[in-house]
């Protein structure tokens, strides 16, 4: 699949579960597991390390430390907040949208993602195929959208999509076989998904990380640039 690949969001339940699918798989030559409070535990294919998506230059140390093995193949970025205790919580009417809630989402799950390929699109490799690829939702597609409500994340999931696919049109100068995409999971076990869990189908962190590197694994680069499920079906914007 590829040869040295980062991920940030290490310690949530899909981007762990992503970490453990690419050291299970013997292509990958190193992973770079990133998190808030990374684990001590290092081997000599995963070497783990500190970052805060509100701290551009804790993104730009995590750039320094992976310049030293060489070029990247796979950028996957599993980060995001959907709810934060009374600061952000998804609106029923907009008669419950804050400022605060807004600035939030965006930090988390737009600016920061936007920051990490700042500092890390530069660092894939150019003559090899590569790929970012950022966590999104289905209900960041505004043409989707057939419920309303959760305004804050809704527009940060569609923020996110666009930002992705301006680095899709970059990256393709730089590297026509390099793809940026937006990735939909499902619903998965998680403690982000645990509220609004109740009634649906849920899947594990495990099978949605197989799902969405395979989903990775199978795009071309005509396809770089869009949101796409965990079942590789493509999501109009």
């Amino acid at each position: 699949m590829c040869q040295r690949a980062i991920v940030f969001g290490a310690s949530g339940g899909i981007g762990a579960a992503i970490v453990r699918q690419l050291l299970a798989d013997p292509e990958v030559a190193h992973v770079y597991a990133g998190s808030r409070a990374p684990t001590a535990i290092q081997t000599a294919r995963m070497t783990p390390f500190g970052f805060d998506l509100e701290d551009e230059a804790s993104i730009a140390a995590a750039a320094e430390l992976t310049s030293q093995g060489g070029p990247l193949h796979l950028v996957f970025v599993a980060t995001g907040v959907l709810q934060e205790g009374d600061l952000l919580k998804p609106e029923k009417s907009w008669n419950a949208q804050s400022g605060t809630a807004y600035a939030r989402a965006f930090a988390i799950n737009a600016a920061g993602p936007a920051l990490i390929g700042k500092h890390f699109l530069g660092k894939m490799a150019r003559a090899e195929r590569s790929a970012f690829a950022a966590l999104s939702a289905r209900v960041g597609s505004i043409s989707d959208n057939r419920l309303g409500g959760w305004h804050a994340y809704r527009a940060s999931k569609a923020a996110l999509n666009m930002i992705v696919r301006n680095f899709a049109l970059e990256l393709a100068v730089r590297n026509k076989n390099a793809i940026a995409v937006t990735l939909h999971p499902g619903t998965v076990e998680t403690a982000l998904s645990a509220p609004f869990a109740s009634g649906r189908t849920l899947f594990t962190p495990d099978y949605a990380a197989a799902q969405l590197l395979s989903v990775i694994n199978g795009l071309t680069p005509e396809m770089s640039g869009g949101l796409y499920a965990w079942d590789g079906a493509h999501i109009p914007f």
